[in-house]
């Protein structure tokens, strides 16, 4: 048996996996402080991917006539690297792009980012995490000093009297994490904002909380209301805002703008429901003497133009509470992809190098080239984020090849088809995975590569818990570890530095990298977190040869920021960069069920998952269905100013009148990315996948138009 954790979200729910003839690896849930136990449909049936029928066991190279057809490893290997060095010569370096993944070992993350930095010479590398915590990433550094989804361990938020929970449904997208969630329900304390009825929403019904049900965009309006009562009504800290944060000024004088009734016109949200929450948040806060309050975001508020000011107006309300660096209370932000913590911190990221270093600062360069083995001036300086870099694929000045590593953009971008396009005029597009994803099909080279029972490594849990991923099984025969592809790439291209293939010696020049920046992993080692099973980073070596026992709470001392405060940062609103209007008169919202993850590229390969959820729906409000002569079943035609999509209507109230929802893990006709904003954060990069304007028609009739008495309205439901 080998106790290892789950391939998908970052709660990383522990398993043991026993080797089976038949099934590959049977599954079963292992006692852990996040699952207790527990798994969700997607880690019971964790294993059907290890044996999926078309699983990727052959180097795959374009033929002359247009056809993907195997080859050997050194034919595919010799044809990358000779078109690469083409490409660079004719081009420059950073005519070679990278973009990796938030399910990549912290191991693979980092030799990534050194192989595209001092193979590739290439500053052109980003990942899909840009489109999962770049937002909340942004804020926390800005405020807090340092970036941690949680940063506490996930099993404090059950002693909480109130949690504030924001654009997440952790019910249908981390099912074992809702247990922690009981204590605040039992208490009535549980506060969800979501436009939609979820799962977690309902969770609040029978006492459990208040559901706060916000005009799809205006989360940050919510939390500027928020603020502005607790500041009015007097339910602030202000022995901890004076001890402990600077900036409250012009933060509370923006918060004093956004009274009720002004929230009410532009949310939707009655103002009893705003004061109601505020109070269930200061009556669960320490100063009042409550038993402790959470304020968590999620990707509902975060995939937005506006996601990293919704997250700092989150902190400044915590920070008014006094929550944020005490035991008990605090802010966080729940991580979605498998390691879409540890992946940004070392190296992934277009401006990061390991251990959450800057590219920009010298020091940093300096530290970094000298466990390469490289001259810091080598190393390239910032590349550009994701949304930046895909739409620049193939233009002039820009790449004109990319290396695909963990990721199916052609499903996964924002404005899908534009990113499709992009990746068509490519020179060289070169993806490794495990099955062949719309991505790895669209390839001029193919790689097959191991997955998460076939490889050791380690992962960065949401809370920031590095955890050992195990090898349970041999790996199918011609799959081979990223490791081994970059080191045999790196050979090829001539590159300076050591390129490791064992990862657990990657691990330990990783911890050398990571040391003395804000990720510090330099106290570990496989040896060490075989042995100590729940550390958290930081976790520096110390001088004197003892064991830094990790760090489960930040922020009880102090803020890692120039004075050692947490700083308010003043936000306002500005709305959504796609509203709607009199073309495009509906909301879309996405997100995600229960059944399947990202953009399903596994998950649609597995029969028990797919008998559950088999294809791609819209949710529709009655009233909006009727006005558009919907009926349950009936085929459904979204369209902005991107593209279209179509899917099967599901008519249900659990959705508001003026807003559709669709999830996001279906292709072709069914990507709901097709229609999606690549609109960016300015900060931060994200895109804003979560809001935009459509039209909705059943398929087969004419799109009505903003005269029409069946045209949609925005509306607040009564």
């Amino acid at each position: 048996m080998t106790a290892t954790h789950c391939p998908y979200c970052a709660l990383q729910c522990a398993q043991t996996l026993t080797p089976d003839p038949a099934a590959g690896v049977n599954v079963a849930g292992r006692d852990f402080p996040t699952n207790r136990g527990g798994l969700c449909q997607k880690g019971w049936t964790s294993a059907s991917v290890l044996r999926a029928p078309d699983r990727l066991t052959t180097p795959l190279v374009r033929g002359v006539d247009g056809e993907l057809v195997p080859t050997s490893w050194d034919v595919a290997l010799d044809l990358v690297a000779l078109r690469l060095r083409e490409i660079r010569s004719d081009h420059g370096a950073d005519a070679v792009a990278v973009f990796g993944g938030g399910g990549l070992t912290n191991e693979k993350a980092y030799q990534l980012g050194k192989f595209a930095r001092i193979a590739l010479g290439t500053a052109n590398i980003d990942y899909n995490g840009r489109f999962c915590m770049s937002s909340a990433a942004a804020a926390a550094n800005r405020s807090l000093g340092v970036d941690r989804g949680l940063p506490f361990p996930l099993t404090d938020l059950g002693g909480a009297q109130a949690v504030l929970l924001l654009g997440s449904n952790l019910a249908e997208t981390m099912p074992p994490s809702v247990a922690h969630l009981s204590g605040a329900r039992a208490a009535g304390g549980l506060i969800v904002v979501d436009p939609r009825i979820s799962a977690t929403a309902r969770l609040t019904e029978n006492g459990g909380g208040i559901h706060l049900q916000p005009v799809p965009g205006t989360d940050l309006v919510v939390l500027l209301g928020l603020l502005h009562v607790v500041f009015s009504e007097g339910l602030d800290d202000p022995a901890y805002i004076a001890e402990r944060t600077t900036g409250v000024d012009e933060a509370q004088r923006l918060a004093a703008t956004w009274w009720p009734a002004r929230v009410e016109q532009v949310t939707g949200i009655p103002e009893t429901q705003l004061r109601s929450a505020a109070m269930l948040l200061a009556s669960a806060s320490p100063m009042r003497g409550g038993s402790g309050a959470y304020v968590l975001t999620g990707r509902g508020v975060e995939q937005s133009s506006q996601g990293t000011a919704t997250v700092n107006a989150a902190i400044n309300l915590s920070l008014a509470l006094g929550l944020v660096g005490r035991v008990g209370s605090g802010y966080g932000a729940v991580t979605g992809q498998g390691n879409g913590q540890g992946g940004r911190e070392h190296g992934q990221k277009s401006d990061q190098l390991p251990g959450y270093r800057m590219i920009d600062d010298p020091s940093a360069r300096e530290h970094v080239a000298a466990v390469w083995g490289v001259d810091p001036a080598v190393i390239p300086g910032k590349g550009k984020p994701a949304v930046e870099l895909l739409d620049s694929l193939g233009r002039e000045g820009g790449p004109r090849a990319l290396l695909v590593h963990g990721a199916n953009v052609r499903v996964s971008a924002p404005n899908a088809t534009h990113v499709g396009d992009r990746l068509d005029a490519l020179d060289l597009l070169v993806v490794c995975d495990i099955v062949p994803s719309e991505t790895a099909r669209s390839a001029d080279v193919v790689l097959p590569v191991l997955q998460w029972a076939e490889e050791e490594g380690t992962m960065t849990s949401l809370e920031g818990r590095i955890l050992r991923r195990r090898k349970a099984i041999d790996p199918p025969e011609g799959a081979r570890s990223e490791l081994w592809v970059w080191r045999e790439l790196a050979a090829r291209l001539d590159a300076p530095g050591t390129w490791d293939i064992d990862a657990a010696r990657v691990f330990d020049e990783l911890a050398r990298a990571s040391e003395g920046g804000r990720a510090d992993y330099s106290g570990l080692s496989h040896a060490r977190l075989d042995a100590e099973p729940d550390l958290f980073w930081p976790c520096p070596a110390v001088k004197d040869g003892s064991a830094h026992p990790g760090t489960p709470r930040l922020f009880l001392d102090g803020f890692p920021t120039p004075d050692g405060r947490a700083r308010f940062v003043a936000v306002d609103d500005r709305g959504p960069a796609d509203d709607v209007r009199g073309e495009a008169p509906s909301h879309l919202v996405t997100g995600r069920v229960l059944q399947h993850y990202q953009s399903g590229a596994q998950t649609r390969r597995v029969e028990e998952l797919v008998a559950a959820s088999p294809g791609a729906f819209v949710e529709i409000h009655p009233r909006l269905a009727d006005r558009h002569g919907i009926a349950p079943g009936d085929r459904v035609q979204l369209t902005s100013t991107r593209g279209v999509v179509t899917a099967t209507a599901r008519v249900t109230d659990a959705v508001r009148p003026d807003t559709v929802f669709m999830p996001f893990h279906w292709a072709d006709e069914a990507n709901v990315n097709r229609v999606t904003n690549d609109a960016t954060d300015p900060v931060s990069g994200m895109p804003e996948f979560k809001v935009c304007a459509v039209t909705v028609a059943r398929v087969g009739s004419p799109v009505p138009q903003a005269n029409s008495p069946f045209a949609s309205t925005t509306e607040v439901p009564a």
